[in-house]
């Protein structure tokens, strides 16, 4: 499939999935190749072909939905943010949690894929927070659409180019070597649920202390679908929690509620009163 023609099928089929085709510019060459491999298991020509086929049988749309899942991630993706989250954020709501005598510090990762984002949590949490926050643990609630990638991150193994940004202290304390790979120890999963979840039909169950939802939904998705999940979002999470988006994202235009913690960080905290989705309105 030829480049240009993606182009135009995507510009045509996302907006009918509620998604943007800005979002997949820079990614688009993941689902050229799922398209691709997907137009010959139909035995379609090409894009054209395959407009008639979705019309013909709507069940597909759902199918076209999954081959547009973006799946690139790593351990410590944009490390200023996992600097912050480590240096001043996590420290201000476990002392938060503390206050109100809670017993654990609660974290969404949503979209979280095959566990780098969760797993890198947990390690930061673990290496240089634990001990200082003795009497309070981590609970960390890991959801994605894909039961496959899910799976995957329930194996915690992975190459070297997925670990590779983690700095090396933490990376060599956390991984052991197993068959060629870096494997995960165990005592770096013992913290995380991961749950299938499509955030466009159900959110984890909060309240929340952080919620971390980077390069997902105020990528991929509509304006409208943004607000209406940003809302949704909102109400998993407590007062004074702390929302973070990937470094290229943006909240919507009529956000209410949310104030810049580390701006360009894409770090955001919800004032005490804005814990339901109505006060995100304007």
């Amino acid at each position: 499939m030829k480049d240009e023609q993606c182009v135009r099928f995507l510009q045509w089929a996302l907006p009918q999935l509620r998604m943007r085709w800005d979002g997949f510019r820079k990614v688009r060459r993941q689902v050229r190749k799922r398209l691709t491999r997907r137009l010959r298991e139909l035995g379609l020509a090409d894009t054209e072909a395959y407009r008639d086929y979705l019309h013909r049988h709507a069940e597909e749309w759902h199918y076209l939905d999954t081959l547009c899942r973006i799946t690139i991630s790593r351990f410590y993706r944009d490390k200023g943010v996992y600097a912050a989250l480590s240096e001043q954020v996590l420290p201000t709501l476990a002392r938060a949690a503390q206050q109100r005598r809670d017993k654990a510090l609660r974290v969404w990762s949503a979209g979280c894929g095959s566990g780098e984002e969760p797993y890198t949590t947990a390690i930061l949490w673990h290496l240089e927070l634990r001990a200082r926050y003795p009497d309070l643990r981590i609970e960390i609630v890991a959801t994605d659409a894909d039961p496959a990638m899910l799976a995957r991150a329930r194996e915690a193994n992975y190459a070297f180019a997925s670990v590779k940004d983690l700095p090396p202290g933490l990376r060599d304390q956390a991984f052991e070597q197993a068959h060629g790979a870096c494997r995960l120890k165990p005592a770096y999963r013992c913290d995380i649920t991961f749950l299938v979840r499509d955030i466009r039909n159900e959110q984890a169950e909060g309240p929340f202390d952080l919620v971390l939802c980077r390069n997902l939904v105020f990528t991929y998705f509509d304006d409208a679908l943004q607000s209406e999940l940003l809302g949704r979002i909102v109400a998993t999470m407590r007062g004074s929690a702390a929302l973070v988006l990937g470094i290229h994202e943006e909240l919507p235009a009529d956000t209410r509620g949310l104030y810049p913690w580390f701006g360009k960080l894409r770090i955001y905290r919800l004032h005490e009163s804005a814990s339901h989705p109505d006060m995100m309105r304007s």
